[in-house]
Parts: structure tokens; C-alpha cells; sequence
């Protein structure tokens, strides 16, 4: 029988983890951050939808290295978290920046031209492109990307864009509103959407597609760039906003990351993209073409600044399996090799190069 002694133990110890995740759970996001946190704790940035995974991560993590500050977690969005981590070096700045694409050639160096020279590219997972409707009498629509850029592109094919129903794009598309609910510049989700759904919508008519090498300003500005009315409106770092909003509209379409599609599988469902929903398995095999890859970037120069650093970069690869507890909530797994890859780069502290950065770009 446990002694009374031991039992306020116990029961101590479990009430310093409660509050240690609590306190986790209330971090400020970047920016708030006051600068003897971030000397103590793991700081990353970035990304919202890769952010309910590294906040998994940062769970399992303190749970299991008892005496570690809690990881600072913030939901920044890509492109504003790389700003942040290539601001500098040093127990001040983040460690980390999660990413919802891959780092531009511009962004790699940027960060060199402040100090941020040795990084470590690490591949987490793979994620989908979710459009989505309420489960409760949402729209039922036959997506493609070419309605999709029609629908929500600022000058489909060099037109302004007049087009306030479905059947304005396509008469056999039904006489709702559009309404999409969606991610902001900010965002990776976004540069995604554009590059795997709008652009491609845009070059399946011949003559824009010829404008990407004979008028790249000209493809930039009809293929690259979404409409700013109500057709489109961004919701900022909040994938959670975009769906209550959408689950609450039976007009509204949500664009959010496929994590957020299971997480909230009771309020909104799936639309079929070009006659593929977004599953596990489609993501994986890339027969549901709005897949992508989900990164974290790692300052090298932190890692003996920061404490407990490779052990998290460690947790990572322990929880980024088909059995894992990031699969449970949405991450969809790598293939072996490039799991093997990614777990390679953490072991060996392997840096970017712009060689490497170019050669897949």
C-alpha cells in the first residue's frame, strides 16, 4: 500500500505536469514572447496547419523530459514564421519554424544575409488541401480545378471577374452564392492552394498557360492571384474560425488542412476534388492531386543554445509513424525512405543547401 508520504508525491508530480501543459496550452504567440521564456524554452513559429502537430510533439515531449521548460508553440502562418526565424541567432529567436510548404530560394537567403546560415530542412509528413461544406445541409458540389479557378481566381483568364454563383462558372454547377472561406498571404496553405488548384485550373487553357515563359508577370497576375470580394475571404491563422464559420453557413465551402477535416469530421465533410476526396490514402499515393509536403526548419546555431532542442527534433521522429500519435490526428505519414531521410537529417544534423533547395524546386 502506497504510504501517504509517497502519495503527496505522486499527486504533487501530477499537479506540476497539469500545469506545465496548462501553462503550455496559454503561451503567448511570437512576437509576445517575453525574452527569459525564450532563453529557457524551445520556441517554434510557423505554420498553423503543421502547429496541432508540433503542439502533440511539445506534449509528448515534456511528458517525457520532467525539469524541461514547456516548448512555446505559436500559430504565425509560413511565410510570417520564416521572417521571424530568419530575423537572427541566439536564445531570443525561434528554434524552429514549422512550414506548410517548402522554404523559398528568396527566404534561404534571407536568412543568410542575417546570420542564419546553417539550417536544417526536415520533412514531417504529408498533408492535403481540404475543400470541405457543413455536414448539416452543406453544398454539394463536383469541384474541379478548373471551377475552382473560376470561381475563385481575381482575373480567370484575364477577365475581371464577375462570376457571384456556381452556375456563373459552370450552368450545370448549382445557383448558390460562392462563398469560400479560406487562408490568408501569410499563409502556406495558401501558396499551396494556388500552385496545386489555381494554377493548374489556369493553364488547362492553352493560351495562359503559354504566358508562364512568354509573359510571367502577365501568368502571375491571372493564374497566381485570388479575388478579394466576398467570393474569397481569408480568415486569417485560424483554420478553427474558417470551419465553425462554414459549419454554420450551409452556403460556404472551407479551405483548411486535412488534420482539421477528421478533427472536425462531425461539423463539416469532404468535397471531392476532380473526383477524388481527400483520405489517408489518397494523400499518400497522390491520386488527390492537392497534396503536399509539411516541413520543420531547424536552427543549427540553437541547438546548444537551447535546452532539450535535439530531444525535441528527437520526439519528432518517434511520433511521425503510421502508428504514431501525429497519424492519429491527421498527419498522413512519408513513405519509408523519405521517413528514413528525414530521420537522417535529425541524427546528423544535416544543413540545406541551396544546391539541395534548387534541385527540387
Amino acid at each position: 500500500m502506497m504510504s501517504e508520504a509517497n502519495g503527496k508525491k505522486v499527486i504533487g508530480r501530477t499537479a506540476a505536469m497539469a500545469l506545465a501543459l496548462a501553462a503550455m496550452s496559454a503561451l503567448p504567440a511570437c512576437g509576445d514572447n517575453p525574452q527569459d521564456a525564450a532563453a529557457k524554452a524551445i520556441s517554434v513559429v510557423g505554420s498553423s496547419t503543421v502547429y496541432p502537430f508540433a503542439k502533440q510533439v511539445a506534449v509528448d515531449f515534456l511528458a517525457a523530459n520532467e525539469g524541461l521548460a514547456p516548448p512555446q508553440v505559436a500559430s504565425s502562418g509560413t511565410a510570417d514564421g520564416i521572417k521571424a526565424f530568419c530575423a537572427g541567432i541566439g536564445a531570443t529567436t525561434p528554434d524552429i519554424v514549422n512550414a506548410s510548404r517548402r522554404m523559398t530560394r528568396a527566404e534561404f537567403a534571407d536568412c543568410a544575409a542575417r546570420g542564419v546560415g546553417d539550417i536544417i530542412e526536415i520533412e514531417v509528413g504529408l498533408d492535403g488541401i481540404v475543400f470541405a461544406s457543413a455536414t448539416d445541409r452543406g453544398i454539394d458540389i463536383k469541384l474541379t480545378r478548373d471551377n475552382v479557378y473560376r470561381a475563385i481566381a481575381n482575373k480567370p483568364f484575364g477577365r475581371e471577374q464577375t462570376a457571384k454563383t456556381w452556375a456563373d462558372v459552370d450552368p450545370s454547377l448549382p445557383a448558390m452564392p460562392i462563398v469560400v472561406y479560406g487562408p490568408p498571404e501569410s499563409s502556406g496553405t495558401r501558396e499551396a492552394l494556388l500552385n496545386l488548384v489555381v494554377q493548374p485550373g489556369c493553364r488547362q487553357n492553352s493560351a495562359m498557360a503559354s504566358f508562364e515563359k512568354s509573359d510571367p508577370e502577365r501568368f502571375q497576375r491571372d493564374c497566381h492571384a485570388l479575388r478579394s470580394d466576398s467570393g474569397y475571404s481569408s480568415q486569417g491563422e485560424q483554420d478553427d474560425l474558417i470551419v465553425r464559420r462554414v459549419a454554420s453557413n450551409p452556403e460556404a465551402i472551407a479551405i483548411v488542412g486535412y488534420s482539421y477535416l477528421l478533427k472536425n469530421s462531425k461539423a463539416i465533410k469532404p468535397l471531392a476534388l476532380d473526383g477524388v476526396l481527400p483520405t489517408s490514402a489518397t494523400i499518400a499515393d497522390g491520386s488527390y492531386e492537392a497534396s503536399r509536403p509539411l516541413y520543420i526548419y531547424v536552427k543549427k546555431a540553437n541547438l546548444p543554445v537551447t535546452p532539450g532542442l535535439d530531444t525535441f527534433l528527437a520526439q519528432w521522429a518517434k511520433s511521425w509513424g503510421a502508428d504514431g500519435p501525429l497519424a492519429r490526428i491527421g498527419l498522413v505519414p512519408l513513405p519509408a525512405d523519405r521517413q528514413a531521410k528525414a530521420a537522417a537529417a535529425i541524427q546528423n544534423q544535416t544543413v540545406l543547401t541551396v544546391a539541395a533547395l534548387e534541385a527540387a524546386q
